[in-house]
């Protein structure tokens, strides 16, 4: 949950948590680093988000830190460009990212079938922007039921 979303009440009651079931306090660094992370992107300075990034990634690889936070700084060192990017262009891959998603849920719910032009429509389709014309190229599968409704 990100901080700024917590009522004081929630917020103590993540600290007392953390205190009562953390005691390496490894959680509650983790969450720090991730609180500081978020804040990296408040910053609309170039210049300042570049000096921000710089000191999470010194701070995050020390020997001192839990491991994965180490390999969020590690992680965060080699893509050091790219994060910076957004602070000058603002742009990101979250409607690719949200795409994928879709055609994964869409694939995950085919249940194994395999047809890729019935894949395929059905990607268009829940995306929102269906090319109605594809409806043409579907097979559909003949059935008795107009026959024995007499029709």
């Amino acid at each position: 949950m990100a901080k700024e979303r917590l009522t004081e009440g929630a917020n103590a009651k993540l600290t007392h948590l953390l205190e009562l079931g953390d005691p390496d306090n490894e959680v509650a660094t983790a969450w720090r680093a991730k609180e500081s992370l978020r804040e990296l992107y408040t910053y609309r300075d170039p210049k300042l988000a570049s000096d921000h990034l710089d000191a999470l990634i010194s701070d995050f690889t020390d020997n001192q830190r839990p491991p994965e936070v180490q390999l969020l700084g590690r992680t965060l060192k080699s893509w050091h460009d790219e994060i910076l990017a957004w602070h000058t262009s603002f742009v990101t891959n979250g409607p690719t990212e949200s795409m994928n998603n879709l055609i994964k849920r869409i694939k995950r719910i085919a249940f194994g079938m395999t047809n890729f032009a019935n894949f395929r429509i059905r990607a268009l389709l829940a995306a929102g922007k269906p090319d109605w014309s594809l409806l043409a190229t579907v097979t559909p599968v003949t059935t008795q039921i107009s026959s024995a409704l007499g029709s």
